[in-house]
């Protein structure tokens, strides 16, 4: 579906297709526990959360190198271009990479190095989110913002990924204080397995400007309330949460619900090597199982560049709704 639209809850590394993958490892003399890209891709039917982190964080193994994280986004940016997306802000998780021995460095620099050369290659302005893993220590999350400080010119803001449930975001307070006081933005993953409560916390102790998933919401009527007075905005993932077992199927995913309530959803991809499709694939999937018409799309479109962090260049957000204005379905 080419409907213009902002890719806003992206990682880079779960766009590792199992072709690249394999093409890395052999590059890089890494051996995978898979005998072909077949078996691989059989691996991909995940219980929850954690049973996809296993398969997610062993698969960055064959990620070594500033080249390998330029194929990465690449390829990532031509499939993107190919589904409509003409803005990205793309999240990154350096401490998966430096526990590798990979220095943040290393993949800022290759990351860049495609991001700059987006906008004339595939027609997309980006922007980088370095997200820290949640199941790791508040230190280390204070220490990876420390090691990318000479890089900030490259990073727009930061978030808050991996295992949900058991770490909460006031864990994470000092590192979100700190990188505001650098000027970065801040979103943070909240309420996807973890409760409303997560939310909450996202915005009242850490100072979130959107909240990535955030469907577990519309279990508190009182959050659904404020979260739409304040508008709020919320990356929804709609493949990524049946794939994920948060909802069952997706006809019983509460997207519908959420946006006759008023709430500021957008619709993402946020690993779609992994989960089954890109930003455009996941526009049609809710289309067609939740029957969303073709003004609710656009309305869709229209959220993720009014949630993007465009309130720099307001010119570029104001004519990238026009083309979501202008499209004309088939």
């Amino acid at each position: 579906m080419h409907l213009p639209k902002a890719e806003l809850h992206l990682h880079i590394e779960g766009t590792l297709e199992p072709e690249l993958a394999f093409a890395l490892a052999a590059r890089n003399g890494v051996t995978l526990p898979f005998a072909d890209t077949g078996e691989l891709r059989t691996a991909y039917l995940f219980e929850d959360l954690q049973s996809f982190l296993n398969l997610y964080y062993a698969l960055m193994a064959v990620l070594r190198t500033e080249d390998d994280f330029t194929e990465l986004a690449d390829a990532y940016l031509a499939r993107a271009a190919a589904q409509g997306v003409r803005h990205a802000e793309i999240f990154f998780d350096p401490q998966a990479h430096t526990a590798r021995g990979v220095p943040v460095a290393t993949v800022v620099e290759g990351l860049g190095r495609a991001l700059e050369r987006s906008e004339e290659k595939h027609g997309i302005s980006t922007q980088l989110i370095m997200c820290f893993l949640r199941d790791q220590s508040a230190d280390s999350a204070l220490e990876t913002l420390e090691a990318a400080r000479p890089h900030l010119h490259r990073i727009s803001g930061i978030g808050l990924d991996s295992a949900e449930v058991g770490h909460p975001p006031a864990k994470f307070r000092k590192v979100y204080e700190a990188a505001g006081a650098l000027g970065l933005r801040k979103v943070a993953h909240a309420g996807e397995e973890g409760p409303p409560a997560y939310i909450r916390e996202a915005l009242d102790v850490l100072g979130v400007e959107r909240i990535d998933h955030g469907l577990r919401c519309m279990e508190d009527p009182e959050l659904v309330e404020r979260l739409v007075a304040e508008r709020v905005p919320l990356t929804l993932c709609p493949l990524s949460n049946v794939r994920l077992r948060a909802v069952d199927t997706l006809e019983d995913h509460p997207l519908r619900a959420m946006l006759d309530a008023g709430l500021l959803c957008t619709v993402n991809s946020d690993d779609p090597a992994y989960f089954g499709g890109y930003a455009g694939d996941n526009f049609r999937a809710v289309h067609e199982a939740l029957g969303l018409d073709r003004e609710q799309l656009r309305t869709l479109a229209r959220n993720s560049f009014e949630a993007a962090f465009l309130d720099h260049d307001e010119e570029r957000r104001a004519r990238y709704l026009s083309e979501v204005e202008a499209y004309a379905f088939d």
